[in-house]
């Protein structure tokens, strides 16, 4: 994929955004009354350390199956979410609408306030801890963060964490191998 050519627009009625691939998912609901202002980066991958494949999708879809893999005996039944996916290529998804609630944040606090998961938008990284991320999956990334940060007027580059820094002791994702400083290089030129 070439992210060069990735043109996002986010309509803020619908909550969804025009250039990412929509995928099904049933584990999100309304917020409550807080204001969109915060980013939060995560990593998944399904088996764990491995690529490609259909099993994010259905993980967030609460489709996963457990006969699958031996790991997705321990988590078939979670119901969590992301607001977005930046596969490996660059690829987009979306699963759930931005204006709603995604349960990708868990127990969680920034700055002092609680649940996260009520004023944050969460993307979610194809990826781990320890494995370097694709040059493609940065440019996705600070593409997508330039449209919030001009939707959302509360969320700034100063309110953009990882999910580590708002569960510490519980969560280490993006990991090491996430490149914090290329990241926010890559927010300048946009």
């Amino acid at each position: 994929m070439n992210t060069s050519e990735l043109n996002f627009c986010l309509n803020l009625h619908t909550g969804i955004i025009e250039g990412a691939r929509l995928s099904d998912c049933c584990h999100f609901d309304d917020r409550e009354s807080e204001e969109i202002d915060l980013l939060v980066v995560h990593n998944i991958s399904l088996p764990p350390k491995e690529f490609g494949g259909p099993y994010i999708d259905q993980f967030f879809g609460g489709e996963l199956n457990p006969d699958d893999h031996p790991f997705f005996e321990e988590i078939a039944d979670i119901r969590v979410s992301s607001h977005l996916l930046i596969r490996r290529t660059g690829e987009v998804v979306q699963y759930v609408p931005l204006h709603k609630r995604a349960w990708h944040a868990g127990l969680s606090s920034y700055q002092g306030r609680e649940k996260c998961n009520d004023f944050s938008i969460g993307i979610e990284l194809e990826g781990a801890d320890d494995i370097p991320y694709e040059e493609e999956q940065y440019q996705s990334l600070a593409k997508l963060t330039a449209l919030l940060l001009k939707a959302y007027p509360n969320m700034s580059r100063d309110r953009i964490t990882g999910h580590s820094d708002i569960a510490p002791g519980r969560k280490t994702d993006p990991g090491p191998a996430f490149d914090w400083g290329y990241y926010r290089s890559l927010l300048t030129r946009t």
